[in-house]
């Protein structure tokens, strides 16, 4: 199985780590990631408020680079996921919006017909290959971890995606599949903030801490996400945030293929441990040694 690969900007930057561990884990699992040649940035959620049909235009030109290959495109950012998704959707449902589009396309010598199937790597590794496929391939048992699974505000919704927007279960199921153990986590859809983090600080602190606090106060060893900007969140700011609330609120975070890669069997260089802002665990480590 072949897919078309659009790491979109978080993952060639901050959040490398992604990047290589997504990459990896694919092969791993022997599925091929092909990335977009000259692909653009997206768009993010700034565009939309901005010009909504310049951010629509711009998003289009990926997938229209992408239709061409006749493969579904796999978006490991949250953001880009959803924006992609968002684009399809408005072209599908809005004709003049689909024709402004086409027409800015058409410039650079593209168009798009709507064909491309924009999906999470989470999403196809648990409906294209399987739980069951991935458990047998395994290498190291996850068993006597303890994870939150938070899988952010934007791969369940406000699109309509693969998984239950209040309570997604995908990411537990894969884990407890993996020996790991699955804490209570409330708040595994609840937002981190974003970039209220550099425009509203107080309220993106505050939000940060209920997370961590919350996945620590039901036992997690770690927490495992599957955005960029969630894991930067939580993770950059963890001294400030112990200084500003008077409690230690340092924990490893981790994003899914990062640890789907330990299982998996793969080493800290190949999945970006080496590259983190926040500690990681010697209970962690070890199960890479």
């Amino acid at each position: 199985m072949d897919y078309t690969y659009y790491p979109g900007c978080s993952l060639t930057h901050t959040s490398k780590p992604y990047d290589r561990s997504t990459r990896a884990v694919f092969k791993s699992l022997g599925l091929g990631l092909h990335e977009l040649e000259d692909w653009n940035c997206c768009g993010a959620t700034v565009y939309m408020s901005v010009k909504e049909t310049v951010s629509f235009a711009i998003s289009s030109r990926n997938l229209a680079m992408a239709e061409k290959l006749g493969r579904d495109v796999v978006a490991p950012c949250s953001a880009c996921y959803l924006v992609l998704n968002k684009t399809n959707r408005f072209l599908r449902e809005l004709p003049e919006l689909n024709e402004k589009v086409n027409d800015a396309l058409s410039v650079a010598g593209l168009s798009y017909k709507g064909t491309v199937r924009v999906r999470h790597p989470l999403e196809v590794l648990i409906n294209d290959l399987g739980i069951e496929a991935i458990a047998k391939k395994t290498k190291r048992s996850l068993d006597g971890l303890k994870i939150a699974e938070y899988y952010g505000c934007q791969i369940v919704r406000p699109e309509r995606g693969f998984d239950d927007q209040e309570f997604p279960q995908t990411l537990d199921k894969l884990f407890r599949a993996m020996g790991a153990q699955n804490v209570y986590y409330p708040m595994k859809v609840r937002c981190c903030g974003g970039m209220l983090m550099t425009t509203s600080n107080d309220v993106a602190m505050k939000l940060c801490h209920d997370l961590i606090a919350c996945a620590q106060g039901n036992g997690a060893d770690c927490i495992v996400t599957t955005c960029p900007l969630c894991q930067m969140n939580l993770a950059a700011y963890q001294d400030r945030l112990t200084a500003r609330f008077g409690e230690d609120l340092h924990i490893p975070v981790l994003w899914f293929t990062e640890l789907l890669g330990i299982a998996l069997g793969l080493d800290e260089k190949t999945l970006g441990l080496d590259r983190h802002l926040e500690p990681i665990s010697d209970k962690i480590m070890a199960l890479v040694a």
